[in-house]
């Protein structure tokens, strides 16, 4: 890279150090008395000057949550939850150009694991997968504007998805900022206020489940090649969720798979427990019970679930090795 192109993004890159430095330092000042006494001393200006507060915030990595009760606090519940959601679709935009276009090494160092699984979740579903990290809460806000940048997602299609998407999160606080401050000064009304407020953010906490019912929870799949080359390896665990019957029936099963069928798997979750920082791969006929499963272990707390596609069925066809002794299950 040349002089020309490289002095304007060094120049960029000290900037930002020097924001998210004096952010850091003045983290304990940015109280609601402060930034009321500040933004009512601009007249007019004070919704332009808090939109800019809550980018500049935002890139930061000051919290989203602090901004968001205090436009609430300070505007009211409609043009507190405008504000805040501009301010930070604004903010979120930023640092989405800033990791792809300026500080990308320095967001894959920081972000680690996270930037492989959003990667892959913006591989497999586009913008349907920015929508989901918008509306549940998944990774931290902040960091995954940043980690957003590296993926292949269009930047138009993220803003947008991002506008909508953080639509309910943003009312949400707003609301509960506008109730905090009207119960200080006595407005019965703030106890409505809060209650909407907290309903809605109750809601925002099911949606995990709520998608996964809707969309038929995708899973991440795995194919029979990809399979016997990690069986060789430690740390996989496959479950079998056919009946018994089938286990040890034409299909036969893979030597060291666990056999809970789908039905018994709500209730020997704790046999299993034990494996849900490891990665598990889902076996079932042809990969339809596989599916469901998925949805059960991420429930409880499995974090690397896949699906074996095409199933016992596809295994056989591909000509690979065969148990047909009893059932292997965990120890109890």
């Amino acid at each position: 890279m040349n002089a020309r192109r490289l002095l304007p993004r060094l120049v960029l890159l000290a900037g930002l150090a020097a924001v998210i430095i004096w952010a850091a330092l003045n983290r304990d000042r940015l109280d609601l008395a402060a930034l009321d006494t500040w933004l009512s001393g601009l007249g007019l200006l004070a919704p332009l000057a808090y939109l800019a507060l809550f980018a500049v915030g935002t890139v930061a990595f000051l919290p989203g949550a602090l901004f968001a009760l205090a436009g609430g606090a300070l505007f009211g519940p409609v043009w507190g939850s405008l504000l805040n959601l501009v301010g930070a679709t604004i903010g979120a935009s930023l640092a989405f150009l800033i990791a792809r276009y300026l500080a990308g090494h320095w967001v894959a160092a920081r972000t680690g694991g996270r930037l492989k699984r959003l990667t892959e979740g913006v591989e497999a579903e586009g913008w349907r997968f920015v929508a989901f990290v918008r509306l549940v809460p998944l990774f931290p806000f902040n960091l995954t504007n940043y980690a957003l940048g590296l993926t292949r997602v269009r930047f138009t299609a993220y803003v947008m998805t991002s506008f909508i998407c953080m639509a309910p999160g943003a009312i949400a606080y707003t609301w509960l900022g506008h109730a905090g401050r009207e119960a200080i000064i006595g407005d019965a009304s703030a106890i409505r206020y809060g209650l909407l407020a907290l309903g809605l953010l109750a809601a925002i906490a099911f949606l995990p489940r709520l998608v996964r019912r809707l969309r038929g929870e995708r899973p991440g799949w795995i194919v029979t090649d990809e399979l016997a080359r990690r069986l060789g390896g430690d740390g996989v665990t496959i479950i079998d969720v056919r009946s018994p019957e089938e286990f040890i029936g034409s299909l036969g099963h893979i030597d060291t798979a666990l056999n809970i069928p789908l039905g018994e798997l709500p209730d020997r979750l704790t046999e299993i427990r034990a494996f849900r920082d490891r990665p598990v791969i889902v076996v079932c006929k042809t990969d339809k019970r596989s599916a469901a499963a998925t949805v059960m272990l991420g429930d409880a707390g499995f974090r690397d679930v896949s699906v074996l596609r095409g199933g016992m069925e596809q295994w056989n066809r591909d000509g690979r090795p065969v148990g047909k002794g009893g059932a292997v299950e965990p120890a109890r």
